[in-house]
């Protein structure tokens, strides 16, 4: 819940090394992978994602849809920035950072880590890179070339958060940073985080590729080799309903800024 907020972010510029050193090495010992085949309103998708925050014993992926084309924008971003869209896409302020995303013909995922796990204690630049890492030996097992953009930024988690404000009115696929993923020097994937007491939330969107071919499954097999399915629960969902309506689906959250 937003009392629990430490920092939202975007910390797609300033992700650093990953210090295990081994990058074929798996990020979770397990993982429950939802494939939510029902598409939701951008509000709706939002609020599941935090739901499963709140309710997650054990690091998850979730692979989603949208029920029309739609537009996020990250928290720090101006409703002012994104508010000629509305009439051809539905808006949502995420709770992570980050620019402007448009969504429909993407991969959207989320990841849950909860406090509790092992995960969570990686600083959340090693997390970012290493979720990417993960999908590029995904995306280089149905033939395309990914990389993970290089270097390390000094500044740190203060800059992190100055960034998710400076970068909120831009594209972010028009603008590829440290850590984001490539292919031929085009971003295809990036992300955005949130970290609270209860665990840590990263939000991602997969564009410009191809999307068949088992990706999801094979990007969820590369974060772990012990992935089980499972279908999100009544609890999770009526939790997520409750954010819809009291939060993410009105018009104080979508133009706080």
């Amino acid at each position: 819940m937003s009392s629990e907020v430490e920092t939202s972010r975007d910390i797609s510029e300033f992700a650093g090394n990953d210090r295990r050193g081994d990058t074929t090495l798996c990020l979770f010992s397990s993982l429950h992978v939802y494939h939510d085949n029902s598409a939701h309103s951008a509000a709706l998708n939002m609020a599941i994602d935090e739901a499963l925050l709140e309710h997650a014993t054990v690091p998850s992926i979730r692979f989603y849809r949208w029920h029309s084309p739609a537009l996020s924008f990250g928290y720090f971003g101006r409703f002012a920035d994104v508010k000629s869209y509305t009439r051809e896409s539905d808006l949502v302020r995420r709770w992570t950072g980050g620019g402007i995303v448009f969504h429909g013909d993407d991969l959207t995922y989320s990841i849950v880590i909860p406090v509790n796990d092992a995960a969570f204690g990686e600083s959340s630049m090693s997390i970012y890179e290493g979720i990417h890492r993960a999908l590029c030996r995904a995306l280089n097992g149905i033939g395309e070339r990914a990389v993970v953009a290089g270097g390390v930024h000094p500044g740190g988690i203060a800059i992190a958060v100055r960034a998710a404000v400076d970068a909120s009115a831009y594209n972010c696929f028009a603008h590829p940073v440290c850590a984001d993923v490539l292919i031929d020097g085009r971003k295809v994937a990036g992300a955005a985080q949130r970290r609270t007491r209860s665990g840590l939330l990263q939000q991602g969107s997969i564009q410009g590729v191809d999307l068949g071919n088992g990706l999801a499954d094979r990007f969820a097999k590369a974060l772990s080799n012990n992935c089980s399915e499972r279908k999100i629960n009544e609890e999770v969902l009526n939790r997520a309903r409750e954010l819809a309506y009291c939060k993410y689906g009105t018009a104080a959250w979508l133009r706080k800024r």
